[in-house]
């Protein structure tokens, strides 16, 4: 019988860059919680992870639907390609089993609802893998944004942008969930929501394809995008696929401002700075973002507590990307409903652990050549 003391058993179905580098690390700091599965194509990458980590089960994408409705597992982590995201979750669900999936959370507004009417059917809990809604960083400066240390908030700067290489996933067309918002962008978009603690109401933005160079056959290299939201605040941002590596974000009230610089790293320490009438620097070291989101879910499932974040998190984001393409190919400003204000990630939420080595990769290699 299952006990809330007893480990959730999780399975990780796709085991490309980030599954390697960061989630399969993280169990070692999610006390919670064990590695039950690996589910890929390929063989090798069951073959030598699956040693390498002492996993019971180690399973063909073959297999899948029958290996999930054995039992085996009582949640699975999805790191596929985005479009792929909507089958599997529903797949799960219905098998009865929990989902942690990375984000985006799929790539239409539709494909979201579909995975949130499949798991709320089900009675089994959905979460987007927002990683920096447990990171003391980001959680500080919605504290500080939030108790009005900054005064009256007004506006957000951020970038995000890396160089990557021909072939990577990203490069996928749009309809696929490539492109800079759906990787990068998506960063920005939900920083800006849980800082402003709302939701925007109108979208302007601009793409660029780089004439000549083939990755961008396909998706935008980068995008730039103003956010309004209500009280006249903006929130805007660049992401890119082929710039140098960039991470940075900037909130300015009336009163003050705050920046976060690496914002969006989970490899690297992150340094806030906050003037005010004073000032003061502060910097969180490097720490395992990946396990402490894996322990939260497996809270969540043991004490059956909807998760923060959830699939309504997820669609929120997505519905905004979509607007933001749209509004990118029409030329003009996009309305976006008002939807619900939304629970959102508070310093409460906070869960560090230890950082992880980064392991040696099989059959795989991270989206930039840098």
């Amino acid at each position: 019988m299952r006990t809330t003391s007893t480990p959730i058993r999780y399975g990780v179905i796709g085991l490309g860059h980030i599954a390697q580098v960061a989630v399969l690390p993280g169990f070692a700091n999610a006390e919670n919680a064990s590695l039950n599965a690996l589910i890929s194509g390929d063989a090798e990458k069951l073959s030598v992870l699956g040693e390498r980590y002492d996993v019971a089960h180690c399973i063909a994408y073959d297999d899948f639907d029958d290996f999930i409705e054995g039992g085996h597992i009582d949640a699975l982590y999805i790191a596929l390609p985005n479009h792929l995201h909507c089958d599997y979750v529903v797949r799960a669900a219905r098998a009865g089993v929990h989902v942690l999936c990375e984000k985006p959370l799929a790539v239409t507004e539709e494909e979201c609802r579909t995975m949130i009417g499949a798991c709320e059917e089900a009675g089994v809990h959905l979460m987007t893998a927002y990683r920096l809604h447990f990171d003391p960083a980001h959680l500080h400066a919605v504290d500080i944004a939030q108790r009005g240390d900054l005064g009256e908030l007004r506006y957000i700067s951020a970038a995000f942008g890396q160089n990557v290489v021909e072939g990577d996933i990203r490069l996928s067309p749009l309809d696929k969930g490539g492109g800079s918002v759906y990787d990068m962008g998506i960063y920005c978009i939900n920083a800006a929501r849980y800082l402003f603690g709302g939701e925007p109401i109108e979208v302007i933005a601009t793409s660029q394809r780089r004439p000549g160079d083939a990755r961008f056959d396909y998706c935008d290299e980068s995008t730039s995008v103003t956010l309004r939201f209500e009280g006249d605040r903006l929130a805007t941002f660049i992401s890119s696929l082929g710039s140098a590596s960039v991470s940075r974000l900037e909130l300015l009230g009336e009163d003050g401002r705050l920046s976060l610089s690496p914002a969006f790293s989970y490899a690297q320490p992150i340094t806030m700075q906050v003037e005010t009438p004073e000032h003061f620097e502060r910097t969180f070291p490097k720490h395992d973002q990946f396990g402490a989101e894996l322990a939260y879910f497996a809270d969540c499932i043991a004490k059956d507590r909807p998760p923060e974040p959830d699939g309504y998190e997820g669609l929120a984001d997505v519905r905004i990307i979509e607007a933001i393409y749209h509004a990118a190919e029409l030329g003009e400003a996009v309305e976006l409903e008002p939807v619900e204000q939304r629970e959102r990630p508070e310093v409460s939420q906070i869960i560090v652990r230890p950082a992880v080595e980064k392991p040696e990769e099989v059959n795989t290699s991270g989206p930039s050549a840098s």
